[in-house]
């Protein structure tokens, strides 16, 4: 018998998130999951009189995959995957997980191969750019976000529209940089799920001072803690963690992974400490995360990288506190939005 969590997730993933139309074309990629879901996605696009496209992954041999790969090899299997996703409307992926540190032995030169010469092109290039997508961890149907909280996102929106310079400060992180000019994006369900942020860009060059991240952050296999980044108009200059070596590794990638492509506030009422996995951690309420690498095209501030790596900084009394100040003004301490029409975004008024 079916989960009704699971057709209503299917529905809201087709129908809102992807906003599918008939005659479309979705693809669906699936990474260490069952069939069911999947199934109830394919149900619900039929029902729309769309075409759906599916990809089963088991990362066990993603890693196998990895170990031996080759720049030409990347190129080969962008190429062919380009031509799938170019031909697409709209996308899903759904993230399951057997084992977060599958990934752990690959080298860090084969996954920086891999980022950027397919992940990049593939994802970044025409999916994000050019399709409906929208990206689940699994499992989680009882993360769907309540209705109001895009209209609270408003507020939010239309204050960093109007704000030209940004301060954070914690006991180990006092950093400022300018959004000025930078549209503001609400995420309330149509690009992850959960979901429950609304995000921005700094100017490139603007960014000054020194931020510790406190959120243990997952990537290409390694756990990386206390991530420390020293940053001068704009560039990263010198960046330690518990894995420095590998944490440099990625910031070598290419010239823009050291810059900054996006600044964004977590207002997840229902997240509250990270879980090791970005698609939930980014989303905490009472962080923020600012990101070394590409830029989104919504909001843009010319920073291109095959890098996009989500660092997040949890500002609640739990993890230090911590301020942030909007041309001056302080807006949030310790993760609570202190002025009167922010505070519809404190979590008392989102559950």
């Amino acid at each position: 018998m079916t989960d009704p969590r699971l057709t209503k997730l299917a529905c809201n993933l087709v129908n809102y998130s992807c906003s599918l139309k008939k005659g479309e074309k979705i693809f669906i990629e699936a990474y260490d999951l069952d069939y069911m879901l999947v199934n109830e996605i394919i149900k619900e696009v039929y029902k729309v009189g769309a075409f759906p496209f599916v990809s089963l992954y088991d990362t066990r041999v993603q890693r196998q995959l990895l170990l031996n790969t080759s720049e030409e090899h990347s190129v080969l299997r962008a190429k062919y995957a380009s031509y799938l996703m170019s031909d697409m409307d709209a996308y899903i992926g759904i993230r399951g997980s057997n084992n977060t540190f599958e990934l752990s032995d690959v080298p860090s030169d084969k996954m920086g191969i891999d980022s950027k010469f397919y992940a990049f092109p593939v994802h970044h290039e025409i999916r994000v750019a050019k399709t409906k997508w929208v990206i689940l961890r699994y499992p989680n149907p009882s993360m769907a976000q309540a209705s109001k909280m895009d209209q609270a996102m408003d507020s939010l929106k239309a204050y960093m529209e109007k704000t030209d310079t940004v301060r954070l400060v914690t006991p180990t992180t006092d950093i400022s940089f300018s959004i000025k000019g930078i549209p503001a994006i609400k995420c309330s369900g149509d690009r992850n799920i959960p979901d429950g942020e609304i995000y921005t860009a700094p100017v490139k060059n603007s960014v000054n001072g020194v931020i510790q991240y406190n959120a243990p952050s997952m990537h290409q296999g390694l756990k990386h803690e206390n991530v420390r980044l020293v940053v001068k108009n704009g560039k990263i200059v010198e960046a330690t963690s518990n894995h420095t070596e590998a944490l440099n590794n990625v910031l070598d990638t290419d010239e823009g992974a050291r810059y900054f492509g996006e600044f964004s506030f977590g207002v997840n009422p229902f997240i509250t400490k990270p879980m090791g996995d970005i698609l939930f951690d980014e989303k905490i309420s009472g962080s923020i995360h600012f990101t070394p690498g590409a830029a989104y095209d919504e909001a843009f501030n010319g920073n291109k990288s095959a890098v996009h790596w989500d660092l997040v900084l949890i500002m609640t009394p739990e993890y230090g506190g911590g301020e942030i100040y909007m041309d001056g003004k302080l807006i949030r301490k310790d993760g609570r939005f202190v002025i009167k029409e922010l505070e519809c975004l404190n979590p008392e008024n989102l559950k």
